[in-house]
């Protein structure tokens, strides 16, 4: 078998980041996304959320992130916006 790094401990941590980053990705898909969203694959999600390309201009006093609408609809954008402040727990 052909490992991507050549020492053990290496590619231990590089499995537990894969780990991690797979369990986070479920998360969020599970509680964030709208339903019709969250029954497709991690990889689709990936390459439909996270690859895409945008810019982040300054105006005046504000920041105003631009992206491209074909990559993903900007009521859908929305509503994931809207889904994470909800992810917080409830001050006690």
């Amino acid at each position: 078998m052909r490992l991507s790094c050549h020492q053990f401990k290496d590619n231990a941590v590089r499995l537990a980041l894969f780990v991690l980053a797979y369990n986070l990705g479920n998360f969020l898909r599970r509680l964030v996304l709208p339903p019709e969203m969250a029954r497709r694959s991690l990889t689709t999600l990936r390459e439909r959320l996270v690859k895409i390309g945008a810019r982040l201009t300054r105006h005046a006093r504000r920041l105003v992130l631009q992206m491209a609408e074909v990559a993903i609809p900007r009521d859908l954008f929305a509503q994931i916006l809207n889904h994470i402040p909800l992810l917080s727990p409830a001050p006690t």
